[in-house]
């Protein structure tokens, strides 16, 4: 997926922000695609991940880390914030969401590239509950983010195309 970013061609190959911010009460049509989510370089973020199931389930952010405010019983709703802790969070890259229950996570986008969410259930795992979240340099800069290395492999719709310039001076 950031090959295609690097290389100009994300449009082949996914949608940015495809799933809304809020489920839907009923899913009435499955889509089998990568779920990628633009943010803005340094915005602040809530992720809230909500167990309605019997087992445990957990969730990682690869490559970078955030704070667990709040794991609660029931169901997640606004109000519920008044609850987090805010004062002394623990900074972690793994959340357990236990079953009926909901985990709440805050975390800043301070780094630019190409971050994966995913559940670290193996069978979930595989069968692709995961996502994306794209973070682009705005100032397209080697302070917020390296180019691609010299011998990156390429594949895929990019694997015949010329290699572009460096994006980051």
């Amino acid at each position: 997926l950031k090959l295609a970013e690097y290389y100009g061609v994300a449009d082949k190959v996914f949608k940015y922000d495809t799933i809304p911010d809020d489920p839907p009460a009923e899913i009435t049509k499955v889509t089998v695609e990568p779920v990628v989510l633009n943010l803005t370089h340094r915005n602040f973020m809530e992720i809230i991940f909500e167990n309605r199931e019997t087992a445990i389930q957990s969730y990682h952010l690869c490559g970078y880390a955030f704070f667990a405010v709040a794991v609660e019983t029931g169901q997640w709703s606004p109000e519920k914030r008044k609850n987090y802790n805010l004062l002394d969070a623990v900074s972690r890259h793994t959340i357990q969401v236990f079953p009926k229950s909901w985990a709440a996570i805050l975390l800043s986008f301070d780094n630019c590239g190409m971050w994966n969410i995913r559940s670290e259930v193996w069978d979930r795992h595989y069968l692709g509950q995961q996502l994306y979240v794209s973070v682009v340099s705005p100032n397209k800069s080697l302070r917020d983010e390296y180019n691609m290395p010299e011998g990156t492999l390429v594949c895929g719709v990019v694997e015949s195309m010329p290699r572009p310039p460096p994006a980051y001076t």
